[in-house]
């Protein structure tokens, strides 16, 4: 039973409903009224909650349901109330430390699932990061998933948020677990300055900063923010997916350190 409306995406609108056979609170995404009608809409929908529903994982919303009635396609997925990055982002600008580390710290168990499942993400962003008002963290909307064995080129367009997505997204289409990992470094710039790294009026611009520069160290607009912070964005950034860690479990390892010193007390 739809109860109320929760966001709208890219690709649908989600609802908080109730589940009235088990009685418990559930969130429900549908295809958009427009959206079903376009090529390969409704198949990367379905594609989700397959891939989703591989990911058992606390750092990862849970996928329950998917099915179709009539000519609506819904998605059934676990309900967390509170907000989502992009929200307390918004609220409050640049984020301590310590907030930073455990943020960083569950969407990289979460990313470690998906990479280990071999599941890319490629939709990495704020706004997909789920803060629960019990303190839980999870990734949410694999939309843009795909097996990583697969060719995952998108000719007709990008996918994704252009302020996230990997100099290889962008030059040739391609993306693979180290794509994940750009996009949690152009997070972390954010997360720690308060400002994405790249700024201008048009997606080409951004994108052509992300193809062809060097992302800023997050100390340059703040000097107070701690040098192994730039490292780490320097690390997950670098233009060659080559010189990137490899997967979300490698970053994890050169995290524990980071947690060490400016991790929640």
């Amino acid at each position: 039973r739809i109860v109320s409306p929760i966001a709208r995406g890219g690709m649908g609108q989600v609802y908080r409903a109730t589940d009235v056979r088990l009685g418990r609170d559930v969130a429900v995404k549908l295809v958009s009224g427009g959206s079903q009608h376009e090529p390969g809409v409704v198949e990367r929908f379905i594609q989700e909650a397959r891939q989703a529903a591989r990911l058992a994982h606390p750092n990862i919303v849970n996928v329950f349901d998917q099915g179709q009635d009539g000519a609506i396609t819904f998605i059934v997925m676990e309900y967390l109330p509170g907000i989502t990055l992009r929200e307390l982002l918004n609220d409050f600008g640049a984020l301590t430390s310590a907030q930073t580390v455990d943020i960083v710290k569950a969407v990289l168990l979460g990313l470690d699932a998906a990479h280990s499942a071999g599941i890319v993400h490629r939709d990495l962003k704020p706004e997909n990061v789920l803060l629960a008002d019990d303190g839980r963290i999870k990734i949410a909307d694999f939309g843009l998933a795909r097996a990583s064995t697969h060719n995952t080129a998108t000719s007709q367009a990008l996918l994704g948020t252009i302020a996230y997505l990997s100099p290889e997204l962008i030059s040739r289409g391609e993306a693979d677990l180290r794509s994940d990992i750009y996009a949690l470094g152009i997070m972390m710039y954010e997360m720690l300055t308060g400002q994405q790294p790249y700024q201008g009026d048009q997606a080409v611009t951004i994108a052509y900063q992300h193809a062809n520069d060097i992302v800023p160290a997050p100390s340059s607009k703040n000097s107070a923010i701690p040098a192994q912070f730039d490292e780490l964005v320097d690390w997950c950034t670098r233009r060659s997916p080559d010189e990137r860690p490899p997967h979300a479990r490698a970053l994890l390892e050169h995290l524990v350190e980071l947690e060490r010193l400016f991790g929640p007390e």
